[in-house]
């Protein structure tokens, strides 16, 4: 089944063929492909089905006239095609874009990138972005220091190769390969030079103190003044950067402290910081910086949260509002090293991760930050509701739900009661009908129910589920409907005449949005079962007499 995705997309017969034939925007979508990661362009298949009609077939020559007009419309765009046939015997074209060496752009002088699903427009800094980040060769592949391939650190070389050979996410062909070949392999050497990353992995002190950018982690540590009150620095040189995240980890005392939480008769403990959220900032921090910028990476360790501030920008095509539906590999090479050896998951899953965790520990979510020349990752250390732990755990073993039924179900029950579009935002999800892939079997299970329709949705937890689990929780107005949410803004005005809708916001219902308080006050004021003077601000609400 073929759908659209960061890697797909789907375009009609039409817009090749006919009077209708819109090459400029097949030409943008081949831009948009040849600037991020490449691609492939499914020329045949509707935009809202998964197969070209039946018994379909391509006019003679037309792969020949795409590769001609594209070629006139674009430039640094590499195309080839292969003729397709579907299951129900009709004919498509899959047009293959390769990532561009170089930036890629139409003949007019536009740039564009593939986001998601999406084609985005780049203005601004954003094309000059493209244009630093988008070099004919990466920083990784480099030898400008020249350091000759018998230069490197023995221990680190057996480390790393131990570690390639244990790995079980390492084919057996790689594992067989000798130490020299498994250096060509990962492009930590090219020819009689290792390359930048592989001083940085394998080299030795004085060599990766050379390149600059090697990466210096620092730790600091405030009161509640703000004052610092400790400092760890990792700056010699002399770890590479999969041993700088263990080093971190087990010099860092804070990062052991723990919460005893009452369990019925027993008491459970609950890291402060959870030691997978500390890994993946770590990960992040150094595989997804930029090795062409200076800048040390902090780790601020302040009364209330834990904040990781990393050089740079984050990837072009990444923001905070996509950072969980969106990859985009700056360093892809290290990123591999770093998988092979299990130090972090799929490409990719790292926020997802960190949602899964936090949010199954009762706290919020990590709050992502993109300043002028750095990018902040916020972790607060509060819980928010200790009792949803123990609701996220029995429902897990009740129903071994995925991590994308984990974050959802996390994000209701803190928040007891969500409407679709809420929900939507906390996802950082564009459309409301993207709900349904997040949400999954909750509503089957009967976990997660829902009144209203469309965007007027609010999902909540089954009360009968809570009693069924134990899971006790005051009660709350979240889930008032709205004629007894007017009920009792009408007995309030009657005790209170001449209220703000503050006061009003604050006596009635102070758990529910404001925003429902001001429709209630609204409707109320229109069948006259109350009255207001004043405007604004000034705004006073009785009851009728």
């Amino acid at each position: 089944m073929k759908t659209e995705n960061q890697y797909t997309d789907l375009k009609s017969l039409r817009m090749v063929t006919g009077k209708s034939a819109d090459w400029p925007e097949l030409a943008k979508d081949c831009v948009c492909f040849a600037n991020a990661r490449g691609g492939s362009i499914l020329i045949g298949i509707e935009d809202d089905q998964t197969e070209p009609p039946k018994n379909q077939t391509l006019p003679a020559g037309l792969a020949e006239k795409i590769l001609k007009r594209i070629g006139e419309l674009t430039v640094n765009v590499i195309l080839s095609f292969i003729p397709r046939v579907s299951d129900n015997g009709g004919e498509y074209l899959e047009l293959q874009v390769a990532r561009a060496t170089a930036p890629a752009s139409t003949t007019d002088g536009r740039f564009y990138l593939r986001i998601a699903d999406d084609c985005k427009p780049l203005i601004g800094n954003d094309i000059q972005r493209l244009l630093d980040e988008r070099n004919a060769r990466p920083w990784e592949t480099l030898t400008t220091l020249n350091v000759e391939r018998g230069k490197i650190d023995p221990a680190k070389l057996d480390q790393f190769v131990a570690g390639i050979r244990n790995s079980d996410r390492v084919k057996t062909s790689v594992k067989e390969k000798t130490d020299q070949e498994l250096l060509d392999h990962y492009l930590l050497a090219v020819d009689d030079y290792l390359t930048n990353l592989g001083v940085l992995c394998v080299g030795r002190r004085q060599e990766r103190a050379m390149l600059g950018t090697a990466p210096v982690i620092q730790f600091l540590k405030f009161d509640e003044n703000n004052q610092k009150v400790n400092k760890l620095v990792w700056d010699d040189y002399n770890l590479t950067p999969m041993e700088m995240i263990e080093a971190v980890w087990q010099e860092v005392p804070d990062f052991r402290e723990h919460y005893e939480l009452p369990s019925g008769l027993f008491r459970t403990t609950l890291p402060v910081y959870d030691e997978v959220v500390v890994r993946e900032l770590l990960v992040n921090a150094l595989v997804h910086r930029p090795y062409t910028q200076r800048g040390d990476i902090f780790l601020n360790l302040r009364t209330s949260c834990l904040e990781v501030v990393n050089p740079g920008l984050l990837p072009l095509g990444v923001t905070p509002r996509n950072v969980l539906h969106t990859t985009v590999r700056r360093n892809e090479h290290l990123a591999r090293i770093f998988h092979d050896l299990k130090l972090m998951e799929r490409e990719g899953s790292g926020f997802d991760r960190m949602y899964e965790v936090l949010l199954s520990q009762a706290r919020p979510v990590p709050e992502l930050r993109e300043g002028p020349d750095r990018v902040e990752v916020i972790i607060c250390k509060r819980i928010l509701k200790p009792e949803i732990i123990d609701f996220i755990s029995k429902a897990d073993q009740a129903w071994q739900l995925t991590q994308r039924e984990r974050i959802t179900l996390g994000l209701i029950a803190q928040h007891e009661s969500l409407t679709a579009r809420e929900l939507s935002g906390l996802l950082e999800l564009d459309e409301i009908v993207g709900l349904s892939s997040w949400m999954g079997r909750l509503q089957k299970f009967g976990v997660v129910k829902q009144q209203g329709k469309t965007q007027a949705t609010r999902y909540f937890v089954d009360p009968n589920l809570l009693r069924k689990l134990d899971f006790t929780q005051s009660t709350t107005l979240t889930l008032i409907e709205p004629y007894r949410l007017k009920a009792l803004i009408v007995e309030d005005l009657k005790r209170y005449p001449d209220s703000a809708i503050s006061d009003i916001h604050g006596r009635v219902a102070p758990e529910l949005d404001r925003h429902r308080i001001k429709k209630a006050l609204d409707e109320l004021t229109g069948d006259g079962s109350i009255i207001f003077a004043g405007e604004k601000r000034w705004r006073r609400y009785s009851a009728a007499e």
